[in-house]
């Protein structure tokens, strides 16, 4: 994969030759994560608003950062986490926010504006959060798990699904090596190697998509998944268990956010408002339970919606996350090593 600066070099070449202009046309082109954003809930929006909305798919930061690189569509809203929005703020390929234009702002949890990625959130607007956390079947998983070293058990082999995520597998080592997600050195990634090494063949599935799949079909028995997926799994069957790994573990903050090149930009902002709709937004935690930033629209959910742990961790867990930051080109170093160690 290319260097993660050259991509975003690229980005900003392309910004460059193309000036985002008000929406013209009654088009909105959405790139963002698959199961994040429902059909019904882009379907309103097209009905109420007329704009013809197109939607592509990708299932890592990174695969998202190549596909714009390489001109490979005109987008008008993406779906960038943390670490991303604050690379892409950097090299200045994002079209800058009218907060005017999104009233439905006002309706965010404080705790999730204004953060260091995008002081003021002149660039983004957070979508969703969550976390990633342990999914055990009790079922068939008689040991008692509290971490990633509780999982990567050679007696697990074959029984775990993990997301296909380099950045995230790579932050699991460094947390059960004491480490801060963020210290991806050459030094620490040498010495986390061996720890993947004996990790990563123990794996019979990797999937960012949909971990849950594997896990509701009896193929494997445990996993490490997001948040969302995990509470999907809790609302199906009694028999998981969601843990917050006792190593610590990422919280993530997905956002949206317009490119420079975009075509339709009156368009993303009237979309970026619309999903901050309370009702809206509890719609999409209905069919995604992810942590909702969103506080007016926690006040319409029920109080079995507030309770999922794996929706909404508590103050305590929450203590133990870490947020991604931008760590430039030693993104493709942990691409690098995470695809090579798969292959071995």
């Amino acid at each position: 994969m290319k260097k993660t600066m050259r991509l975003l070099f690229t980005l900003t070449a392309l910004a460059l030759g193309s000036s985002a202009s008000a929406a013209a046309t009654k088009n909105l082109n959405i790139y963002c994560w698959s199961e994040y954003i429902p059909q019904p809930i882009i379907d309103q929006f097209a009905k109420e608003t007329g704009v013809k909305v197109t939607v592509e798919n990708y299932a890592s930061n990174e695969e998202m950062l190549s596909k714009l690189a390489a001109g490979g569509g005109e987008y008008d809203i993406i779906q960038p986490s943390e670490y991303v929005v604050e690379a892409l703020v950097k090299e200045k390929v994002l079209h800058p926010i009218n907060h005017s234009k999104i009233p439905n702002l006002k309706n965010i949890e404080p705790q999730f504006l204004n953060m260091a990625f995008d002081p003021g959130n002149k660039f983004s607007v957070p979508f969703m959060a969550g976390t990633v956390g342990i999914i055990v079947n009790t079922d068939l998983v008689k040991d008692e798990i509290k971490g990633f070293s509780d999982v990567f058990k050679p007696a697990n082999k074959g029984k775990i699904v993990v997301l296909d995520d380099a950045r995230e597998i790579v932050s699991w080592a460094l947390l059960s090596n004491g480490l801060n997600v963020n210290q991806v050195t050459e030094k620490n990634l040498n010495k986390i190697k061996p720890v993947l090494e004996q990790w990563l063949p123990l794996v019979k599935v990797y999937d960012s998509d949909s971990p849950k799949t594997a896990l509701l079909n009896g193929d494997v028995s445990l996993g490490v998944v997001w948040g969302g997926e995990g509470a999907i799994l809790l609302n199906k069957n009694k028999k998981f268990r969601w843990v917050i790994p006792s190593e610590g573990t990422h919280l993530f903050i997905d956002s949206l956010a317009i490119p420079k090149t975009a075509k339709n930009v009156d368009n993303a902002e009237a979309f970026m408002n619309f999903i901050l709709r309370p009702e809206i937004s509890k719609q999409i935690s209905e069919e995604f339970p992810y942590l909702n930033p969103n506080l007016a629209a926690r006040e319409l959910m029920t109080k079995k919606q507030l309770e999922n742990p794996a929706s909404f961790p508590s103050d305590e867990e929450m203590k133990k996350m870490q947020i991604f930051k931008d760590i430039g080109t030693r993104g493709s170093d942990v691409e690098e090593l995470i695809t090579t160690l798969k292959a071995q």
